[in-house]
């Protein structure tokens, strides 16, 4: 299956991939709702804001996923009110499953970016969490994304793949499949089998593709955009929004989890040992340490894997010289 060539298809492709990721999702990239959980989103968005948030009553989620950014900052006292928003209804079930086993109230609406579904002026802060390389028309999102926020309000958005990160990307990945058979060898960990294997005893499924399941087939293509940051921040000011601020997150961690994530993906996920599954998180937080504290601080935001955007609605109104959308 090629790259899509509409926003239809866009959104289509993403809807279904979405779907068919939210049972497993949470495992498959490691979110959890306890401490660590809640530490690894309040930094994000500290870093995202360079200073510490404030409490924001009334919030917003864009591609909330299954919940990882909502539910943890609402366990962490950062926002009080939120609505989670997504195109996959698979994930806003899976958010809503741990919303009620968290004892926590979050309204989920299924709603476009493009055409957010809320009065003007309804929200303190719009966030997101690795969505708007997914969204097919971007100008208008973030116009959507000003019009909602009340003046004054915040705008913050983390997890984005830059241009240049997302090349060098390319190289742990090719790495860690040159190196998968041996590194099987070593973890004696079967090769995967995919729905279609003769051995899985069931029948091939209908959108099975090459040996990869339609799944795998659909994670390739629905990521339509990778950023730099003076695109991000022209995105912003073309909607109206003032204060932009880019920054950068994640490299030598970038890599790590990306050749990690490349490797596991070869094999059967139950017949890998436990111990590989907590070197490779160890290790994941530490390098995580080791950007943030040294590399961040030194590099241009563009030679990260992840890019950050903060932004705020003026407070002026516009007709006194801002563009926000009405």
């Amino acid at each position: 299956m090629g790259a899509p060539e509409s926003t239809d298809e866009v959104k289509r492709v993403n809807v279904r991939y979405h779907d068919l990721a939210a049972a497993d999702y949470d495992s498959k990239w490691g979110i959890g709702y306890g401490e660590l959980g809640r530490r690894q989103v309040a930094a994000k968005l500290t870093r995202a804001l360079g200073r510490r948030p404030a409490r924001f009553e009334r919030a917003l989620e864009i591609g909330a996923g299954t919940g990882y950014f909502t539910l943890n900052l609402l366990r962490a006292g950062v926002i009080a009110d939120a609505v989670a928003t997504d195109i996959s209804s698979g994930m806003l079930s899976v958010l809503a499953g741990w919303a009620e086993e968290l004892g926590l109230e979050v309204e989920t609406v299924r709603a476009e970016a493009e055409q957010l579904p809320f009065p003007a002026g309804s929200f303190d802060l719009v966030f997101g969490h690795a969505v708007l390389h997914h969204l097919p028309d971007i100008e208008r999102a973030f116009a959507e994304f000003a019009r909602v926020l009340r003046p004054g309000g915040t705008l913050a958005f983390c997890g984005e793949p830059s241009r240049y990160g997302d090349r060098l990307a390319t190289v742990p990945k090719r790495a860690a499949l040159v190196a998968a058979p041996a590194w099987r060898r070593i973890l004696r960990a079967p090769p995967r089998r995919h729905e279609g294997d003769p051995a899985c005893g069931h029948d091939p499924p209908a959108r099975e593709v090459g040996g990869l399941s339609e799944e795998q087939v659909l994670e390739g293509v629905v990521d339509v955009h990778a950023f730099t940051p003076t695109g991000l921040d022209r995105h912003a000011r073309r909607a109206g929004l003032e204060a932009v601020r880019i920054s950068g997150q994640e490299l030598t961690a970038g890599w790590f989890g990306w050749a990690n994530r490349t490797l596991e993906a070869t094999a059967e996920p139950e017949q890998l040992p436990r111990l590989w599954y907590h070197w490779a998180h160890r290790g994941y937080l530490t390098l995580q340490r080791l950007d943030r504290a040294v590399l961040e601080p030194l590099l241009p935001a563009s030679v990260f894997y992840n890019l950050l955007i903060s932004a705020r609605r003026p407070d002026r109104p516009a007709g006194d010289g801002a563009t926000v959308p009405a």
